[in-house]
């Protein structure tokens, strides 16, 4: 469970809660369930538009991207930028990094490399945000805070298993806790961390942890930790493990071991006296104490209690670990979409609200049916996405995107209002998005011209940020599996919103991979990996998004792009003129006139693009650092290695093979593609 309140660092208060399942803390990664804290409240958000926002902004950026170098060499370090903060119209942005105590170097700089993008990502209209992992913690604001002792912020991270005998561990946690923070409050190494361990019984060991960020004095840093101790009561009584921390300090409990250094013994007074009588003359000879009889006994006893827990859970496990949704029942029963928390309509109401439908109000049509604006009786304007009857997805992908897009919540997801499932229709109702998908500008003509550059950057971005979320941030690790064009919606201000979550996958948070015999995508936006041996991650999201990324440079559609006179496919047209050192060639010809057009940043934006559809999934970036790299001036980005699907133009051969043969090595890859369908089956070879 993780709790958060606020008190002096933000002026509003706020509350969150978050479950954990697993039975330690040190179950925990540094990648799973980070506590993001940027709230949207009026005085912690600037405008980029006017000249101090954008001077911050800008200054944020140097500052954040920065600090993934810097911690390469530094498990804690702050800076500011610009570093000369005399001038009243500087607009300085204030940062610090610090990395737990016993980590080594590259799994500081990972943390913290994952935390910028995070921030970057999510917080990049905020003038204070603060982000904890497990292994890191990151800060930045508009006001100095460096040597400041803050306490203004509370999270409480615990775990949902209670230990026996509470008292006992009580009075342990308490003594060994305090000894811990002393010793890392008066720490002369410079970290101020600590860490000790205590045996709470014959079968469980404590391990505590105790750290401040360095600046702090002796007496800010005891200050700090004595608070969070104080605080393990109200939050975390009896529990098995629990964490405490503040912007400036955390203090941390376990009955696993979560850290990777020895431990130092735990002064005497950590334990309290406990005596033991001794064995009387008629149980130490010829019988067995009563002490031995009762050890016995409970031992079965929790044995048995083990294997009947674990019989329980083997019986209830789903049958499908990663699928979004189980199957549905054999009696199709559909019951278990009331517990989405999304609004379940009558089909009157769907029909009222679109005029049964008409003509007039559809905007749209995709794999999955037809696309309806309506309104309803309060006012309020829908997109409702009606499954086709010879749609060639069915009731288990339309359950999908109920059960999964009713738990997301991003500034960069469209939003589901609602659905209806009645007389054998399948209706989805989403919030109303104004100007349709970024297909529908894109690609035409006459409306591309509405798209400059600094539209595109800000779709480019948002959709960046979306898939952080899905990957990453949201409380699943979902992998979209559809992205393209048509799947991006543009709301009024074109803020872009990922949609159509019908084919998603949701992976546990170990989880890397997945393996498929139902393809499920669009030519031409599928990894390679995936389209030919069913195999699909988070990466094989990247590479999709490195192909729109591409689309939206170019303003040409990929599976178009082989049909036109330079007869070769779209990646193979990008790669050759990046090799050739001509990637502007690239670019949409209708921005050669845009005034917000700059040359540097669509070279860069051109260079991430094809590191994401390397043909590699390991040498992909991940989304996180694809937003640190989009916002980013001084990030140095690796040369990419040849694209995925790499083919030669009509007039060209590959080395060490005729056309002839290409062009059959390729014939079954080239199978899969069914126009623009949502939906490919395919058995991986």
């Amino acid at each position: 469970m993780i709790s958060a309140t606020s008190s002096s660092l933000f002026p509003c208060c706020c509350l969150i809660l978050i479950v954990f399942l697993s039975i330690s803390l040190g179950a925990t990664s540094q990648e799973a369930d980070p506590s993001l804290f940027c709230p949207n409240s009026t005085d912690n958000i600037y405008d980029r538009n006017t000249s101090s926002g954008a001077t911050y902004h800008s200054n944020l950026n140097l500052l954040l991207s920065s600090f993934s170098n810097l911690s390469r060499t530094n498990s804690f370090y702050n800076s500011t930028v610009p570093l000369n903060t005399s001038s009243s119209i500087s607009n300085p942005a204030y940062g610090l990094f610090m990395c737990r105590g016993d980590v080594d170097l590259d799994t500081c700089e990972r943390c913290i490399t994952a935390a910028a993008g995070r921030l970057l990502a999510n917080c990049s209209n905020t003038k204070r945000a603060n982000i904890w992992y497990q292994f890191c913690i990151l800060r930045y604001s508009d006001q100095s805070i460096f040597s400041i002792l803050d306490r203004g912020l509370a999270i409480y991270v615990f775990s949902l298993a209670n230990v026996t005998d509470g008292d006992r561990f009580t009075q342990v946690l308490g003594s060994t806790m305090n000894a811990t923070a002393t010793m890392a409050a008066n720490s002369g190494s410079g970290k101020k961390f600590a860490v000790q361990e205590a045996n709470f019984n014959a079968f469980q060991t404590l391990y505590t942890l105790a750290q401040c960020t360095p600046d702090l004095s002796v007496d800010d840093c005891d200050t700090c930790l004595r608070d969070g101790i104080s605080r393990i009561p109200s939050c975390c009584d009896r529990k098995s493990g629990g964490r405490i921390f503040f912007p400036s300090c955390e203090v941390r409990f376990d009955t696993s071991k979560f850290y990777t250094i020895t431990a130092q013994a735990p002064p005497p007074r950590s334990l309290p006296n406990i005596t033991t009588p001794s064995p009387s003359p008629s149980t130490s000879k010829g019988r067995i104490s009563t002490g031995i009889i009762v050890g016995i006994v409970a031992s079965v006893l929790v044995s048995v209690a083990l294997f009947v827990l674990a019989f329980i859970f083997l019986r209830r496990r789903p049958k499908k670990r990663y699928d979004a949704v189980a199957d549905a029942s054999a009696d199709g029963s559909h019951d278990d979409m009331s517990t989405t928390g999304s609004s379940q309509y009558n089909l009157s109401q769907v029909q009222a609200a679109t005029n049964s439908f008409s003509n007039d109000a559809k905007i749209g049509e995709g794999g999955f049916g037809a696309v309806y604006k309506g309104r309803l009786p309060n006012g309020q304007e829908i997109a409702v996405k009606r499954l086709s009857k010879t749609s060639i997805q069915g009731a288990q992908e339309f359950k999908n995107e109920i059960l999964l897009v009713a738990k997301l919540q991003h500034r960069n997801l469209v939003r589901l209002l609602g659905f209806s499932f009645q007389e054998e229709e399948m209706i989805l109702i989403y919030e109303f998005v104004a100007n349709k998908s970024l297909d529908c500008f894109l690609f035409d003509p006459e409306k591309q011209s509405m798209l400059n550059w600094s539209r595109r950057q800000k779709i480019i971005q948002g959709i960046a940020r979306g898939l952080v979320y899905l990957h990453e941030d949201s409380r699943l690790k979902i992998i979209h599996r559809d992205l393209k064009a048509s799947n991006i919606l543009l709301d009024a201000n074109m803020n872009a919103k990922i949609a159509d979550f019908g084919m998603a996958r949701i992976f546990t948070v170990d989880q890397s991979e997945e393996k498929t015999s139902r393809i499920a995508g669009t030519y031409g936006y599928m990894a390679p990996e995936y389209a030919m041996h069913g195999q699909f991650s988070v990466k094989s999201d990247v590479y999709s998004f490195g192909v729109l990324l591409l689309e939206i440079i170019s303003g040409k559609k990929n599976s178009n792009f082989y049909q036109s006179d330079r007869g070769e496919d779209f990646l193979s047209y990008a790669w050759k003129n990046w090799r050739n050192g001509t990637p502007v060639a690239l670019l949409d010809p209708i921005l050669s006139g845009d005034s917000s057009y700059n040359r540097n940043e669509v070279i860069k934006c051109i260079h991430i693009g094809l590191l994401c559809v390397q043909e590699e999934a390991e040498q992909r970036p991940t989304m996180a650092s694809v937003v640190l790299m989009l916002n980013s001036y001084s990030v140095t980005l690796p040369a990419p290695h040849q694209p995925a699907f790499f083919a030669a133009s009509k007039t060209e051969s590959l080395p060490g093979m005729d056309m002839d043969e290409f062009d059959k090595s390729t014939s079954k890859l080239m199978t899969v593609s069914v126009d623009d369908s949502s939906i490919t089956e395919v058995h991986p070879r």
